[in-house]
Parts: structure tokens; C-alpha cells; sequence
């Protein structure tokens, strides 16, 4: 690999319409799982001009209908900030295509008799870590992250008037000897309102950027783009339809390392295109925050109503100081990686997930209520111990 290049990662915020769907499905997921810890839920969720449409499959309380399902939807576009005309929580046309789980599905996930609960489908999942920033994420999409989630506490707060929901973010920085050292370019693109000045919103976006950026970091000016089109006012899903699932690379790592392709967003943790990926970053950034490694990428791989991972693959980039199979082997025995065993281990049956539908799924704090339990570092003196 070379080590001295330019990488980028983009970031889209909350009202971008793909997010909006996200959120709307991971709000429904936590309606079910509040009612029942155990449900099975794989909701997708549609977003154009003035229209919401659901559709998927669940097994849950029978007490939540469409109509319990078009109030969360509607919740979630409020909480957004959509009134617009194009897009407004209380217009817009809502249409609901959710049904009861395949029971042909349920035979391979449930647990019966002698038989584990089974992984939700067939697929392979990733995890990563590396010492780039201190949440043991890649540099350009940290940032890109926190650069619209600064604009978008900016814009509830009321501390401007100027923004509205939809936004991007784009991070290039230069790598010398494998590590970022500065930002060559940045771009945002933000919806505004319609009497906002171009020059105005520049400045207003320069500050947010500067101030996530570590200090010395800010690109030329000539290559700080904010609004390159020079108007956004006609945005979220009013310009652009959104969909459940479309901004997995968002989600993780933003192209720095591999993704396996499964989405997250409206899955319940039986569904190991979520929970086994949680588990990836999970050991990933333990084995990093260990001091094992400075990077490490980690591979799972299922198969539908099989309960036990089919392989573990570990990649400690030239880190070669460990046994990479003792090193598999500890893992396995530090965290069962079952479908179950991951859901246990980090307690994922619970209604935690809509606060993950925006800015990363990784690199985020642990929370009191259970949500991104997958970035605590308690697997540390254990694998220090083992390591010593």
C-alpha cells in the first residue's frame, strides 16, 4: 500500500433523503423492540415529494398497526425539521406495505430444541479500527461526520435560521507515510433558506469546518467548495427520492476499509448484516485500542440458520509481533459470535437504534441507554493479558 496519497470520504446528514429513510425504519424497529425485545423486524422505508411508503416484514405486537406505524413515521420527518412544501411531516401522503414475517424465515432464525437461534441470512460483515483519531476511526469520514452534525445541532439549537435539513459533506486529506497531516479539499453542500446570501452561508459553514478540523488542518481556500451549484434551496426527498440502505459506506468507514455490502437500518439483531458488523468493529477497535495493531480489519461470514460464524478473518496490516491465529482464537473465546451471543454480549435488543440512523454507525460514544455499546473497549486487559 502506498504511504504518501489523498483519500476522501463523504458524509450526508440527517434530512439527506436516504437518511431520512433510514431513520423512519430504525425508528420503527425500536417502536417493536419496545414493545417486545424479541420481535423480528426488516422494515424498508421510501421517500419522495410528499410521500412515505413502508414496506417489509415483521413479527411483533399485534397492538402496532399502520397507524402506530404513520404516527413514528411522521414523528421522525418532525423531529427532521420538514415543513416544507414539497416535504411536510403533516401532508404528506403515507402508504404502509409492512407484513408478517416468512414463516420459512422464522424456521432458520428461531431457536427450537436442541438448536441455536440461526443468523437472519447468508452474507459477510467487516470490521475496522486504526489509530487515525481518538475514536479509532479513519480521518476523512470522522470528520465529514462531525462536520454536519455541527451544522445540524447549529441549525435545532436556533443558532441560525439560515439552514435546513438536507446536507454533504466531502473530506480529502493528504497521507504522508500512512497518516493524515491536512485537509487538501473540502465540500458541503447544505440546503438553505431561500433569502440566505451564498457569501454568508460560506462563512457560516467555514466555522464549523474550522473548528472540527485539528488546528492547521483547513484546506486552501480555493479548494474549500461550500454550495459549489451556488443555490440548494429545493432539497431532501422533494428533490431526490431516498431509500433504506443506500449509504452503507456512510455508515461504516467511508471506503477506507471493506464493507460487505448488507445495510443496517430497519434490522432487527437476529439480521447479521447489523449485529455481526457491530461485533466486527466491536473486536476490531479493541485489538487497535489493545495496542495489538495500529490497524486491524476483521472479517465474519454466515449462512441462514446456521448459528456459528462460517469463518473470522483477521487482517492486522504488517502488525507482526501477534499470532494471527492465537489471536482468532482468543477472540472467539473472548465473545461468542453467534447471532445470539453477539445480541447478549452487547445487548442489542433493545430500542436503540434510530440514534444510529445518521453521522456513523462507529466512532461514536457509548451511551447510558445501551446505544453504541459496540465502541466500548472492555475486551482491552483482557487481550493485554493474553498478549503481554
Amino acid at each position: 500500500m502506498a504511504r504518501d496519497y489523498l483519500f476522501a470520504s463523504e458524509s450526508v446528514s440527517e434530512g439527506h433523503p436516504d437518511k431520512v429513510a433510514d431513520r423512519i425504519s430504525d425508528s420503527i424497529l425500536d417502536l417493536y423492540l419496545t414493545d417486545d425485545p424479541y420481535s423480528r423486524v426488516a422494515v424498508e422505508t421510501l421517500v419522495t415529494t410528499n410521500r412515505i411508503v413502508l414496506a417489509g416484514e415483521v413479527r411483533g405486537s399485534d397492538k402496532i398497526g399502520p397507524a402506530e406505524l404513520e404516527e413514528v413515521s411522521r414523528a421522525v420527518v418532525r423531529e427532521i425539521g420538514y415543513e416544507q412544501e414539497g416535504f411536510h411531516w403533516k401532508n404528506a401522503n403515507f402508504d404502509c406495505y409492512v407484513h408478517a414475517q416468512s414463516a420459512d424465515i422464522a424456521i432458520g432464525v428461531d431457536a427450537k430444541d436442541n438448536k441455536d437461534e440461526g443468523a437472519g441470512d447468508q452474507g459477510i460483515m467487516f470490521g475496522y479500527a486504526c489509530r487515525e483519531t481518538e475514536a479509532l476511526m479513519p480521518a476523512p469520514i470522522h470528520f465529514s461526520h462531525a462536520i454536519l452534525k455541527s451544522l445540524a445541532d447549529a441549525r435545532h439549537s436556533k443558532a441560525t435560521t439560515l439552514l435546513e435539513p438536507d446536507s454533504k459533506s466531502q473530506v480529502s486529506l493528504r497521507y504522508v507515510d500512512g497518516q493524515p497531516v491536512e485537509a487538501t479539499s473540502i465540500v458541503v453542500s447544505t440546503q438553505h433558506a431561500a433569502e440566505a446570501d451564498q457569501d454568508e452561508l460560506r462563512e457560516l459553514v467555514r466555522a464549523h469546518v474550522t473548528d472540527i478540523l485539528p488546528d492547521g488542518w483547513m484546506c486552501p481556500d480555493e479548494e474549500f467548495y461550500v454550495n459549489p451549484t451556488g443555490k440548494f434551496v429545493i432539497g431532501g426527498p422533494d428533490g431526490d427520492a431516498g431509500l433504506t440502505g443506500r449509504k452503507v459506506i456512510v455508515d461504516t468507514y467511508g471506503g477506507a476499509a471493506p464493507h460487505g455490502g448488507g445495510a443496517f437500518s430497519g434490522k432487527d439483531p437476529t439480521k447479521v448484516d447489523r449485529s455481526a458488523a457491530y461485533a466486527g468493529r466491536y473486536l476490531a477497535k479493541n485489538v487497535v485500542a489493545a495496542g495489538l495493531a495500529d490497524r486491524c480489519t476483521l472479517q465474519l461470514s454466515y449462512a441462514i440458520g446456521i448459528s456459528k460464524p462460517l469463518t473470522l478473518y483477521l487482517d492486522l496490516h504488517g502488525a507482526d509481533t501477534v499470532d494471527h491465529e492465537r489471536l482468532s482464537k482468543v477472540l472467539r473465546e473472548l465473545m461468542d459470535l453467534s447471532p445470539r451471543g453477539i445480541r447478549e454480549h452487547l445487548d442489542l435488543s433493545r430500542p436503540i437504534y434510530a440514534e444510529t440512523s445518521a453521522y456513523g454507525h462507529f466512532g461514536r460514544p457509548p451511551q447510558e441507554n445501551g446505544c453504541f455499546s459496540w465502541e466500548k473497549t472492555d475486551l482491552v486487559e483482557a487481550l493485554k493479558a493474553e498478549f503481554a
